[in-house]
């Protein structure tokens, strides 16, 4: 049997990152940063199965599971920042530059195509690298 998927989403607000678990209800996060978000939200399960007692925990939590952070693009951008600058996003993509700052900064936000086409990058990215062997 699969395990099943807890997806916590990250998404940037005005003053603060936060995380909440889509289909687990209880896991929530907060921070400055997209990681200490994420980190947020995972000490936040952590101490929600905890302190309830296990028939009180939604079911997911009760069999096995992975977590999934599904990030807006504003936090995806932001929190890999250091590993991706937009000259590199823009070949992966075909999505110019400008665009990505734009993204970035929250001034604009993408199309759900634009949205496919970055994820359909990093997954094709994802696949590159768990191929390569040193």
């Amino acid at each position: 049997m699969r395990a099943r998927k807890i997806t916590i989403i990250i998404e940037k607000s005005i003053d603060a990152y936060g995380a909440y678990a889509e289909n687990c209800e209880g896991i929530y996060g907060v921070g400055d940063t997209a990681d200490e978000a994420k980190k947020s939200a995972l000490k936040g399960l952590a101490l929600f199965k905890k302190y309830n007692k296990k028939e009180n925990l939604p079911s997911i939590l009760n069999a096995e599971y992975e977590i999934v952070f599904k990030f807006d693009v504003q936090s995806f951008l932001t929190y890999y920042k250091k590993i991706f600058t937009n000259a590199a996003l823009e070949r992966m993509t075909g999505i110019n530059q400008k665009q990505f700052q734009h993204y970035a900064s929250g001034l604009k936000k993408p199309r759900q195509a634009q949205v496919k086409k970055i994820e359909a990058a990093m997954h094709k990215l994802g696949r590159e690298l768990m191929a390569v062997e040193l």
